[in-house]
């Protein structure tokens, strides 16, 4: 089976160190490697946030494209909600059909 194209979008906690910011992008950048293809790595840097989530104003965004099977989105997504610096993700299946 072909791996499908995604969009994934995730804010990290901007009030944590650039070490522990980079550690986090290491961390996905790594996961997306080991299972699919990364094709781009775009980190947006720190923004204020369209609404307030947790107490916090602003977050450290970071857009990834990447191919991958059609089970990793999932799998990712479970790492996203078990990771305490991710404040947000969103994947998107960037086919065209």
């Amino acid at each position: 089976m072909a791996n499908s194209k995604y969009e994934s979008l995730y804010i990290i906690n901007a009030n944590l160190d650039e070490e522990a910011i980079a550690a986090t992008v290491e961390k996905f950048k790594a996961l997306v490697e080991a299972n699919g293809v990364l094709t781009g790595i775009d980190e947006w840097g720190k923004r204020r946030l369209a609404y307030e989530i947790n107490h916090m104003n602003e977050g450290y965004y970071v857009l990834m494209t990447f191919e991958a099977p059609h089970d990793f989105p999932a799998e990712l997504d479970r790492v996203y909600n078990i990771t305490d610096s991710v404040v947000r993700g969103i994947i998107v299946n960037r086919d065209e059909k």
